[in-house]
């Protein structure tokens, strides 16, 4: 019956495509004779995975197909017709990996999927330990999840490797999973299979960028630690030998490698691992069902019992299987020799065998095994073997033996465990080899030599659940085990392929597979010192060796060389080894299989070349010579039976493929992708990709033959002197930055070639890091240049022949120039030479953008790359030229004088020694010489010479004015001179060259144009007065200071902010030391002309602080001054006037240490005038200041009511004439002395006043207050002058409207541009407030809420003028009446401040719209279209007029700001009355709701007999409380979260509202109230409230409620709350 999967193949109609062409053929053929089969698909094949006798391949839109021996379906496909893995068909497949006899395959999503062979547990089918499924026929997923996390999440997969009985995963962390069995897995574990992918903890923090595996052992490349983390693996330090500032950049050398002793080759314990594998498992043979339903498996038996084969052939596809053998000797011989089969003793049985072992379509066994027909791969090699757990796994090959005794033991081991006596013995052989020999026996002397150079940088981490994970970031990820990556290379930081790597390995060694000078195995990974520092870029592993290739294009091999797979005849093979390659081969791709290498390189032209070395079919003679000779031979050496190449050899056919791009071996076949050259684009990504290649050997060659050993040479600073050692050193450091960008560019060219369908062409580095690349080139440029200006290059010939020697002969193939007679080298030629790449960049870009339509975005991407490097070409060609020429000018004009101007970066642009310019009015036998340097034009006057930096320097044309002068006028910022041309081409030319070096020092194009008068550069001011030795950076206008820059004086002076005309002007940052208090002075604000004007804040070094305004550096206008806990004197504020740096004017003085508070007018920093003053106390005093003190007439009010008002001398001393008053009534009238707290003298008379009236004599003395107190509209008179000063006016109203809006607009804008910190709030009100507003308009009802949304938008922001005003008088009022100033004397005070706020508030708006009426004026309607006169008619029907007052339109703008404050002094001044208040409302709130509204006689038709409870009706009874009236009590509450008294009147009116809905469904729809009705029920609703301080809220409402509507409908209501207060307070039947 035909297999539906293989039908399905066959209906597929093959149209080849022009990219991934797939390649198959079989190594063992001689290379004359083979002939790769073309496997045809529709689709591109974007990856191949080649296994021991199958394979999978990855096409076009995640589709899998399998050919070859599927063992586990039994199913034989050729390779010409694969079948589809239809179980996968959906899941989108990115990678595909073929172990030994099983299959992987990775998805998008990172998930696994496994099917095959699982006697061992790799295809992660097992449940407890034990495998259930031998075979796993079709794919299954494998569940990798990190259960170390809480909650266990599922890993993220990336890669895929699978050996012959394990597989390996690589995550998306980089960390590595393996599941299966075997030491392979580097797990630390005792128990084989392992069924569920577990965490290799050994390296557990390192990143692992790749994984290879091979047959029984693994290979992973790691990235290197930083050199930070060094100490952190216990590492040898780097030691360089150069003592310069640039060494560490260059080669290193290090110490010798820490010894391993403390070290466990092995791992773990012996006794560990074999009890877990003396562990009944069940480890079944591979099977492989005949057609007849037999099956053959393999059971233990003797060694020396005869093997009988059984031949059965299966037609399949047109081929025929071979027999399937099993090996029949289990036992291990750790120096067993080549093993010739005892059953072939005669001429025609060998015949027999060649036939069956040259027949590829018969031939599926594994050819490494035939060196023994053991199961035990140690025995292949003639060395000593000491693999100690070979025998443990199951039988390397593939050919299965059945024994007649042991026939129906088919579920038996394979091979039986080593026993522990055979291991101990090994290990003291070992042991007793390694101590008589300091450098193993297995490793060849003059190899350690090597590797001491390049010592691994780390040694393993601790194998434990608890490593420390350290995150790196991720280095570039070639493809494992051949084939393309899936996915795009990891990274290192700067988005290119990581070049510092090393290489671990782990597994079976006993073939020296492991790289590690020996034949142990390893249970755990294990750094190869060797190749640590030789930058691996990827690795693979053959059945029995290895493979890695270098960013230098070399190939480093080790393991089993019993074919020549790997590609030399050196010794040892434990360790890694050179592969011989022909000249001119640059390998860039490799893949290892059983018995064989294939490697892809870069040859003469640009399509790669396929080189082979390894396992090779002979004629029949010759297989029959040799093993005639092997049979016959006494030797226990092995005789290889085959022939094979040793030397990687050219393979023929390749040209005729294509272009190669990635190579893939396993078993003994292989298979390469490849692509035709459609549009020339394949072919232009070789050629960049090889000539990037060559470029970076180039580099590595001369940094090896050259650089390096003159740079540790120690005569090197002798002989090039200390200046030119400096540069020298820069030189090798940026070569070696250079050289290692082409490398890693090499390498990320490398692995996008190995996908090269798969990926984006915008996404190649030299697009992506153009940055990157143009900067690394300029700098390496600048470098050569520096060193050749300076002579360098002279003395450094010098030193290379002299040192180099015979190398001399290398470094003349590495020259690049022609060479002279005597064969020297061209150093400036070969150094110069890298800069020729950028050219190869650009054509090659060029090339491929010509594949795509100029729309794309391909096109534009390539296109604009392709102009970057071309104009970076020419850029720094002409660099080179510069300088050269500059060399042969200091050469010519060599000296002392000239000496001292020859700097590193310095070049000549031009000179005057022809007398071509001279200085104008110059004597007549005066000397001037001009030289022209890219920074600097420099005046020689015989041997005096002046340097004017070109970035401050200006070049003008003078206008000829008819007297026939070629004139120049040069600028600087301290100096201005003219330059006369002889000729109008020499003006011309000097003012080209000119403005051309000016243009370039500027980082223009240096095209010729006139650069900008405005610049930003620095300068260090010489002859000035005022800068002197001062320097200067930031902005420039006609050689004066302009702009923002910052100016630090050498004495710690430092000026950052604005300049204006050569001045500081604007907003600036200043630091002023002050020598006497060794701190320093700071200032932050506004300057004008170079003065401190305008508003600021100024931070003195005794630790006082002013925020205020100056006037020509002093103090003038409204300021805060803070004294410090630093200062001298005690700690107090002051905040009001100040005139030319003294208090002068209205302020408030807090005295934070005495607990006083001054509040009056001040003099020349004296109190002088009338005032206030408050005490910590609660003592009162108002009176008149001369000389700081009180005197004259006063009044004083103690905290009990104590009034006395009478004459004050010598502050606050009582002398003269006066009247005590006291609480209750009783007066003293008479002469007083004394001091208030002490006591006092009186002759007087006392008074006692009548029962009739003693309340109003109370009255009268305290109305006597504020008498000699500053009226409020005098005070803060600085703070409006100020608002006024900003909006461009000289004085209240006097100004121009339209500059204060342009004022403001350019205000906001210069905020809003200036402060980066702005909230996005914040960022939108200043746009808003940039635009003027319709200012002119009359203001009519419909625009003057537009006017009111302006003015709250304005006082949100300090930036606009109003919202400085309101933010300032808030200070203001708080710095008054908080603290000692909350005193209830001053109640009346406060409140007149807030009108007088109002009411100058109210002038500036009026001002800044002129529309706006006069407080308490009626606004006009709007003019209405004819269309809208109905509906205006119907809003005057309805009294829609609105009346503009002061404190409707700015109280809810100041009063929230200032309410705590004033609410405070309501609250103190009302505190007995509420005092009685709050008692009755507690008592009588006691009492239920019926009784309540009884006792307060509210008429029983208005007591609500219902009440809802979250929308439920219950019944009011007798026992209820708070029942009643809820909503009006609730809306009446909110009076206290309302700030003004507009607001409070609309809750009052709210709760009328509230009430009146509550009543109208128990009375009659057409009800109206009465007071008498009304009254007692808004007494119950105030009761039930229990509002706190409702007597202040009264009083604040009365007090600053508008006027408009005092008599209106919210007076009433008001008056009603008023009453409601009173009457609880006072009537004492409640």
């Amino acid at each position: 019956m035909e297999n539906p999967e293989e039908s399905l193949a066959s209906e597929q109609v093959p149209r080849p495509p022009e990219r991934g062409l797939l390649h198959v053929w079989h190594s063992a053929g001689h290379n004359k004779q083979l002939c790769p089969e073309r496997v045809l698909l529709s689709r591109p094949v974007l990856q191949v995975s080649l296994g021991e006798h199958h394979g999978l391949l990855l096409a076009q839109g995640g589709q899998v197909y399998s050919f070859g021996e599927l063992l586990w379906r039994d199913l034989s496909i050729p390779v010409s017709a694969p079948v589809p893995e239809v179980s996968l068909l959906g899941k989108m497949v990115v990678r595909v990996a073929a172990g030994g006899f099983h299959c992987g395959a990775l998805n998008e999503q990172g998930s696994v999927y496994m099917w095959g062979e699982n006697t061992a547990g790799q295809c992660g089918q097992t449940e407890k330990g034990t495998v259930t499924n031998l075979t796993v026929p079709d794919p299954c997923p494998v569940s990798v999840v990190d259960s170390e996390v809480v909650p266990p999440v599922v890993v993220r997969v990336v890669d895929l490797a699978c050996g012959r009985e394990h597989s390996l995963a690589l995550s998306a962390k980089n960390e590595l999973w393996a599941w299966g069995s075997g030491c392979q897995l580097g797990l630390v574990t005792s128990t084989f299979p392992v069924g569920k992918p577990q965490k290799v903890e050994h390296l557990a923090g390192r990143h692992v960028i790749q994984v290879a595996c091979g047959a029984y052992h693994s290979l992973a490349l790691v990235r290197s630690l930083p050199p930070q983390d060094y100490n952190t693996q216990n590492a040898p330090k780097k030691k360089e030998r150069g003592q310069s500032p640039h060494c560490s950049v260059t080669e290193r050398e290090e110490l010798p490698a820490v010894e391993d002793a403390h070290y466990c080759p092995l791992g773990v314990e012996l006794t560990e691992v074999m009890k877990g594998e003396t562990s009944p498992q069940v480890r079944g043979p591979r099977q492989r069902l005949r057609a007849g339903g037999m099956s053959l498996s393999s059971s233990p038996g003797s060694e020396d019992s005869k093997s009988n084969t059984k031949d059965t052939k299966l037609e399949s596809e047109g081929h025929t299987d071979n027999a399937m053998q099993t090996d029949s000797s289990p036992k291990v011989h750790l120096l067993s020799g080549w093993r010739t089969n005892k059953n072939l003793s005669d001429e025609l049985e060998l015949q027999n065998l060649f036939e069956k072992l040259s027949d590829q379509s018969l031939d599926k066994r594994d050819t490494d095994s035939l060196s023994s027909h053991t199961s035990d791969d140690s025995c292949v090699s003639s060395t000593p073997s000491t693999d100690l757990l070979t025998s443990s796994y199951k039988d390397d090959s593939n050919t299965k033996r059945q024994t007649p005794n042991n026939s129906g033991m088919s579920g038996s081991h394979s091979s039986s465990p080593v026993c522990l006596d055979e291991v101990r013995l090994c290990l003291e052989k070992e042991k007793s080899a390694l101590q008589g020999l300091k450098s193993s026996s297995l490793t060849n002397i003059h190899q350690k030599g090597k590797t001491a150079a390049s010592r691994r940088r780390s040694l393993p981490g601790t194998p434990t659940h608890g490593s420390p994970r350290r995150r790196h970031p991720c280095a570039c990820r070639p493809s494992s085990a051949g084939g393309a990556p899936a996915a795009a290379p990891e990274e290192a930081e700067d988005g290119l392929p990581s070049l510092e790597t090393e290489v671990w390995s782990w597994g079976r060694g006993s073939e020296g597979q492991l790289g590690h000078g020996d034949q142990l195995a390893r249970l755990q990974p294990l750094c190869i010192k060797s190749l640590t520092g030789e930058e691996v870029i990827k690795v693979s592993a053959g059945s029995h060796h290895s493979l890695a290739l270098t960013a230098q294009c070399q190939v480093y091999s080790w393991g089993s060389n019993m074919f020549g797979q790997l590609g030399h005849l050196n010794s040892p093979v434990t360790v890694p080894q050179q592969t011989k390659l022909s000249d001119g081969l640059r390998v860039w791709d490799l893949s290892a299989g059983q018995s064989h290498s294939l490697l892809l390189a870069d040859g003469d032209y640009v399509q790669p070349v396929l080189l082979y070395c390894g396992q090779q079919q002979e004629p029949m003679s010759v297989q029959t010579e040799r093993l005639l000779q092997s049979h016959s031979s006494s030797q226990r050496s092995p005789k290889r039976v085959e022939s094979y190449t040793v030397i990687p050899t050219l393979l023929p056919f390749c040209i005729e493929m294509g272009y190669v791009s990635s190579v893939c071996s396993g078993g003994q076949s292989c298979a390469v992708l490849a692509d035709h050259n459609v549009m020339g684009f394949i072919s232009a990504i070789h050629e960049l990709a090889s000539r990037e290649r060559h470029f970076y050997c180039w580099c590595s060659s001369v940094r090896k033959i050259l650089l390096t050993p003159l740079r540790y040479r120690e005569s090197v600073c002798p002989v090039l002197g200390e200046q030119c050692t400096h540069l020298f050193f820069s030189l090798c450091e940026s070569f070696v930055q250079l050289s290692t960008l082409i490398g890693r560019h090499a390498t990320a060219l490398t692995y996008f070639l190995h996908n090269v369908q798969g990926w984006d062409v915008t996404i190649l580095p030299l697009l992506t890091h153009t940055e990157y690349f143009m900067g690394i080139y300029k700098k390496y440029c600048y470098s050569v240049g520096d060193f050749q200006v300076m002579g360098g290059f002279q003395p450094l010939h010098k030193l290379s022949v002299e040192s180099l020697g015979f190398q001399q002969a290398l470094l003349t193939q590495l020259s690049v120039s022609d060479q002279s007679v005597s064969g020297d080298v061209d150093l400036v030629s070969m150094l110069y030479w890298p800069l020729q790449q950028l050219h190869q960049y650009s054509r090659a870009l060029l090339k491929l953008a010509a594949c795509y339509d100029v729309l794309t975005v391909e096109y534009q991407s390539l296109d604009q790359g392709h102009k970057n490097y071309e104009a970076l070409s020419s850029s720094l060609l002409r660099r080179k030229n510069e300088a050269e020429t500059t060399f042969l000018f200091w050469k010519t004009h060599s000296g002392k004088t000239t000496e001292c101007l020859r700097l590193p970066r310095r070049r000549v642009v031009c000179e005057s020694s022809n007398r071509s310019l001279t200085l104008q009015n110059a004597g007549r036998f005066s000397n001037h010489w001009f030289i022209l340097f890219n920074d600097a034009l420099v005046h020689t006057q015989f041997s005096t010479h002046h340097i004017y930096p070109l970035t401050c320097l200006w070049v003008k044309p003078v206008t000829e004015d008819g007297s026939g002068l070629h004139a120049l006028k040069i600028t600087c910022p301290e100096e201005s001179f003219t330059l006369v041309a002889s000729t109008p081409e020499e003006k011309n030319k000097w003012l080209r060259s000119l403005n051309q070096a000016v243009d370039q020092v500027l980082g223009g194009g240096g095209q010729g144009s006139s650069p900008a008068m405005t610049r930003t550069a620095s300068y260090m001011f010489t002859a000035e007065e005022r800068f002197k030795d001062a320097h200067y950076t930031g902005s420039w206008l006609a050689g004066r200071v302009h702009g923002r820059g910052t100016m630090k004086w050498p004495d710690g002076r430092l000026y950052k902010g604005n300049f204006k005309n050569g001045l500081e002007d604007g907003y600036g940052e200043c630091v002023i030391p002050n020598k006497l208090l060794n701190k320093a002075d700071t200032y932050q604000g506004q300057w004008r002309e170079g003065k401190i004007h305008g508003f600021g804040k100024y931070k003195y070094a005794s630790g006082e602080v002013y925020e205020g305004c100056f006037c020509d550096g002093q103090r003038h206008g409204y300021g805060m001054l803070s004294s410090g806990k630093l200062a001298k004197t005690s700690s107090s504020v002051f905040i009001g006037q100040w005139v030319h740096d003294t208090k002068t004017g209205y302020g408030v003085y807090d005295d934070i240490t005495r607990g006083e508070k001054y509040m009056g007018m001040w003099l020349d920093d004296q109190r002088y005038g009338n005032a206030v003053v408050i005490t910590q106390h609660g003592v009162y005093f108002e009176g008149t200041f001369r000389e700081n003190k009180m005197s004259g007439p006063g009044l004083l009010v103690s905290d009990d009511d104590t009034i006395f008002h009478g004459e004050f001398s010598d502050d606050w001393t009582i002398s003269g004439k006066g009247v005590l008053s006291m609480p209750n009534g009783d007066s003293l009238d008479g002469q007083f002395s004394g001091e208030w707290s002490s006591g006092l003298k009186v002759v007087g008379t006392y008074t006692k006043p009548g029962t009739d009236e003693p309340m109003s004599k109370e009255r009268n003395g305290l109305n006597r207050l504020d008498k000699y107190a500053v009226p409020a509209d005098q005070r803060w008179i600085c703070v409006f002058d100020e608002c006024w000063s900003r909006l461009g006016c000289d004085a209240a109203g006097r100004g121009e409207r339209t500059t204060a809006w342009e004022n403001i607009a350019v205000t906001i804008t210069t905020a809003r541009r200036q402060s980066p910190d702005l909230s996005r709030s914040q960022t939108k009100v200043l746009e808003c407030l940039e635009f003027i507003p319709q200012y002119g308009d009359p203001v009519t009802t419909a625009n003057y809420d537009n006017i009111r949304r302006y003015l709250t938008k304005a006082c949100e922001t300090p930036y606009h003028p109003l919202g400085w005003l309101v933010e300032t008088l808030v200070t203001a009022y708080r710095m008054t009446y908080v603290g000692v100033g909350s005193n209830r004397r001053l109640l009346r005070q406060a409140v007149q401040e807030v009108q007088a706020y109002i009411t100058h508030f109210y002038s500036i708006v009026r001002f800044l719209f002129p529309g706006l009426p006069e407080d308490g004026s009626v606004l006009q309607e709007a003019p209405t279209s004819p269309s809208k006169s109905r509906h205006s008619s119907y809003k005057a029907g309805q009294g829609s007029a609105v009346v503009v007052s002061a404190s409707s339109l700015l109280l809810p703008l100041l009063l929230p700001r200032l309410y705590p404050p004033l609410f405070t002094l309501y609250s103190l001044q009302e505190e007995q009355e509420e005092a009685q208040y709050w008692e009755r409302i507690l008592r009588l709130n006691k009492q239920p709701d019926q009784s309540l509204l009884g006792f307060l006689g509210v008429q029983e038709k208005f007591w609500p007999l219902w009440m809802s409870i979250l929308g439920e009706k219950k019944q009011i009874v007798s026992s209820s409380k708070d029942a009643c009236f809820v909503s009006a009590v609730e809306t009446l509450q909110q009076i206290s979260t309302r700030f003004t008294p507009s607001d409070k009147l609309m809750v009052i009116q709210k709760t009328f509202e509230e009430l009146t809905l509550e009543v109208k469904p128990l009375l009659d729809c057409d009800f109206l109230w009465c007071m008498d009705d009304l009254f007692p029920l808004f007494l119950y609703v105030v009761l039930r409230a229990r509002i706190r301080n409702l007597g202040a809220e009264v009083s604040l409402i009365e007090d600053l409620m508008d006027p408009n509507i005092q008599h209106g409908e919210l007076g009433l209501m008001f008056t009603t709350l008023k009453a409601c207060y009173i009457q609880i307070q006072h009537e004492t039947n409640m």
